[in-house]
Order: C-alpha cells, then structure tokens, then sequence
C-alpha cells in the first residue's frame, strides 16, 4: 500500500526536501566557514553595548530634520538627477553597439569574445571604487559622476541586452534574411520588433538605479547630494542629515514611480 510505503522507497526527485550527498557535505563547509568567521571577528558583547549606546545618541541628534541651507540641499538634488540622467543616456548609447557584438546568435565568437570581454570588465568593479579613479583622473565634480556610472551602466545594460538578444526567435530572423535584406534590415524588422519592450524596461530600471548610485558616488567628490551628505556628516549637522536622508528617499520614491509609469506607457 502508497500509506506503507518507507521514505528510503521514494523516489528522490519527488522528496522536496532531500539532499544529495554532495549537497549535504557543501552544507556542512558553508556552516563551518560561517562559524570560523564569525569567532576571527572580535565581537563581544560590550562592544554591541557600547555601539548600541552610541547611534542612540546619534539618532536622539538627528531629530527633528532640518532643511537649511536649503539652496546647498536643492542643488545637490538637481546635480543628483542630472548625473543620472546623463549616464543612463550615455550607458545607453554604449551598451546597444557593445550588446549587439556580443550576441553569439548573431555574430561569430572573434567577434562575442572581445565584447563581452569589456561587459565584464564595466561589471567587474563597484561604482564608487570607478568614481574614485575618475576623481583623480578628472577632479571632483559631477564629470566623475556621470563617467562612473556610464561605466556601470555599459557593464548592467550590456549583459541584460546580450542576453535579451540572444533569447528572441530565429524564424523572424531567417524570414527577413530570406527576402534579400540587408544586416541592418534584419535589426530593424526582425531583432528590435523582439527586444524594444525588454530593452525600455531594462533602461527604465538603470536611471532608477543610477539616482540611487548617484548618491554613493558623491560621498568621495564626484557630485550629487551625497557630496552634501558627507559635508554635513563632516560638521556634525546630523539634523541636516537626516533632511537630506529623507530627501533622497522621496528622489528614489519618484524615480520608482517614474519607472513604472513609463512602463505601463509602452505597454499600451
């Protein structure tokens, strides 16, 4: 009878929970790695204490939020969505040509191999260690900014188009090459037919994530509010830190707004 029938008798692909032997012995390194760890980083119970003691203080400061200098907080929110704004546009422009060579369905891997090369090179560094380097190399500002996260933008649009192309259907594209069209005919009739909803969507994500990283990359001097987010930090105007905090939540809620209403927009 099924009611009688011992757990070692069925089958392991319909266990939900069964385990591999693999599985348990990666299981058990990963416990052992986290419990090493966690004893070689020094945390002691006064010590929590003594942190917990301290950012009551500096949250009891904190309250209530002010506004002013609110010339010095509108600025840095402007420079903010222009830095964004501007390296989405130019991460855009970059990352459809880079995509586009990278598509192993549409072109020969001499071709893929260098293209995703400089994909995952635009990835492979977080937008603040980029700022930096343009800090040095350019100065502070929000030319740093906008360079970084151009930067960054070529590394996550890139990767996403690739792959966006090389998931569309190939009848399209054998039925337009069919017809005698050119190259740049099969692009425009047969792959951005396919790709154009994914693509604005995946663009509308990327200036959604360049307000936020437009805030990390002004704390080391490439523009944006997070420069006026570090001054402030730097006079112990934490009053005026948390405005500024509150702020820029606000800037990302619309953002996000934003994003979907654009999305909905093109899927009329």
């Amino acid at each position: 009878m099924a009611g009688s029938m011992s757990r070692s008798a069925v089958p392991a692909h319909i266990r939900p929970f069964s385990q591999s032997s693999a599985a348990r012995l990666g299981s058990l390194v990963l416990a052992l790695i986290f419990v090493w760890a966690f004893t070689r980083i020094d945390i002691t119970w006064e010590r929590f204490l003594l942190g917990t003691d301290g950012a009551a203080k500096f949250v009891h400061r904190m309250f209530p939020p002010v506004f002013n200098p609110r010339d010095e907080l509108i600025k840095g929110l402007w420079e903010t969505v222009q830095i964004a704004v501007l390296a989405s546009a130019a991460g855009v422009l970059l990352a459809l040509p880079i995509s586009l060579l990278s598509a192993r369905n549409l072109m020969p891997g001499w071709v893929t191999w260098p293209a995703r090369f400089v994909i995952t090179l635009c990835r492979t560094f977080h937008p603040v260690i980029v700022a930096i380097v343009f800090v040095k190399a350019l100065g502070f500002g929000a030319l740093a900014g906008i360079c970084a996260l151009t930067v960054a933008s070529v590394g996550f649009l890139g990767k996403l188009f690739a792959e966006a192309i090389e998931e569309i259907s190939m009848k399209q594209i054998e039925a337009v090459r069919a017809t005698g069209a050119s190259f740049a005919n099969v692009l425009t009739f047969s792959v951005v037919p396919q790709v154009v909803y994914r693509f604005i969507g995946f663009m509308a994500y990327e200036l959604d994530s360049n307000l936020r990283n437009s805030t990390m990359v002004g704390i080391v001097g490439a523009g944006g509010i997070g420069g006026t987010l570090f001054a402030a930090f730097q006079r112990f105007d934490y009053d005026f830190v948390l405005g500024i905090v509150i702020c820029i939540i606000a800037l990302i809620m619309l953002g996000e707004v934003l994003q979907i209403a654009v999305k909905k927009v093109f899927k009329q």
